[in-house]
């Protein structure tokens, strides 16, 4: 997660020397990162069914082989579509089988009283990977070159992760265990089924078309597009716009790495609440984070300075990463069956095409009016509608968290 999940937002450091190389528009460069999350949409459904019949260890090699060739490919670029094809297509379907869809894939098998917080750990080596990987990647840049950091990061993919990956498994049943490192025992099973509170939902045996004929599905889907939309424009070009604000490279590069270290407690910390209080408040409170972001963004042409930068930062990532915490767990409770991977993946080809359209869209409003303010005020909006829907989808009506069990029974 560290390494192939920060190579994907390495583009944004990329971003600026790849402008002042080549001096196409935003809208066409930054289409090359939107393009990827387009072919990473359409893997996703296929996705899931891989992992059902191969497991993640075929899927994350696959994953890691695909971004290294991205990254390396990259270093040969001369014209747009070059970009598309590796930074885009290779790197962004690379890091979508390696990063929060594929994990997501299989990471909910292994747990239940505490799903969201385990998660959350493992998302959060998304935040440790980016205050070493960003910043050193920037002073590397400056020095040695775009296609030099791109060799880097491709060369280290390959070193560390394809000899890591061949320690993973599916199910904790593959070794003998239940989830939560129980023994795997008809009691054990018994304690997992008492967080459930519709019997009648639970006990259907989900497929992707009969998921996809309930309404819950499609605010699932609505939340996971309008979310990553407002995340992934403001990741992509947050280091260009806080350049133009005012603040040197290096200030930018850093903010974008703290965004990913403030991230690390957050996302742990409402990992631990959701198993507590729920998935859809603490859906609530990542979303509000992301709000809270593009309030910041806009103010800082009127108010530059340190402050409201690390307020930005704070609320991108403590509350905004929070997001990752139960983005596995919430269509996870609700579809729970053998047939999740395809469900799930689907889900995600909803979330990749929010992920897809954000950054094009901020880029393609820049390149006609001058500004990122009016593109800023419609991910406010996503924000707000990401929030809504999953209140809609109300997973807690299917099986309730650990916390509320206890407090039940208590």
């Amino acid at each position: 997660m560290a390494i192939c999940v920060n190579a994907r937002t390495a583009f944004s450091l990329l971003f600026p020397p790849i402008l002042g190389e080549f001096g196409w528009e935003r809208g066409v460069t930054a289409g090359a990162f939107s393009f990827g999350f387009v072919v990473s949409a359409v893997l996703s459904p296929l996705l899931g069914r891989v992992m059902d019949r191969r497991g993640p260890r075929f899927v994350m090699e696959v994953g890691v082989v695909t971004t290294a060739a991205g990254l390396l490919l990259a270093t040969f670029a001369g014209q747009p579509w070059h970009i598309y094809l590796t930074l885009g297509m290779l790197v962004g379907a690379g890091t979508t089988f390696t990063g929060y869809t594929g994990q997501a894939l299989f990471l909910p098998n292994w747990f239940v009283r505490r799903r969201a917080l385990a998660m959350s750990i493992a998302f959060a080596g998304v935040g440790f990977g980016s205050i070493v990987m960003l910043p050193a990647l920037q002073t590397f840049v400056e020095r040695s070159g775009w296609r030099a950091g791109c060799t880097l990061l491709g060369v280290v993919a390959l070193v560390v992760l394809v000899p890591l990956n061949l320690l993973l498994r599916r199910r904790p049943e593959d070794i003998g265990l239940a989830p939560d490192g129980d023994a795997d025992t008809p009691a054990a099973a018994q304690a997992r089924r008492v967080n459930v509170v519709d019997p009648a939902w639970a006990a259907i045996d989900w497929t992707l078309v009969r998921a996809m004929r309930t309404a819950r599905f499609w605010w699932v889907a609505v939340a996971y597009f309008a979310a990553l939309f407002a995340w992934y424009a403001v990741q992509v070009h947050q280091t260009k716009y806080l350049i133009e604000t005012g603040f040197d490279a290096q200030q930018a590069a850093w903010a974008l790495g703290a965004v990913s270290l403030a991230g690390v407690p957050g996302q742990i910390a409402l990992g631990w609440l959701s198993d507590r209080i729920g998935r859809e408040p603490v859906w609530a409170i990542g979303s509000l984070g992301f709000l809270l972001t593009y309030v910041a963004l806009l103010a800082l042409p009127s108010y530059p300075g340190l402050p409201l930068l690390y307020a930005m930062v704070i609320a991108q990532g403590a509350l905004g990463y929070g997001l990752t915490s139960v983005v596995g767990a919430i269509p996870a409770e609700i579809f729970e069956s053998k047939h999740y991977g395809p469900i799930f993946g689907t889900l995600m080809l909803s979330a990749l095409a929010g992920g897809a359209a954000g950054p094009w869209f901020m880029g393609f409003v820049y390149d006609r009016t001058g500004s990122y303010a009016p593109a800023f005020w419609v991910a406010i909006g996503c924000c707000v509608v990401s929030a809504f829907a999953i209140w809609r989808a109300a997973p807690g009506s299917v099986r309730v968290v650990a916390g509320r069990v206890r407090a039940a029974q208590a």
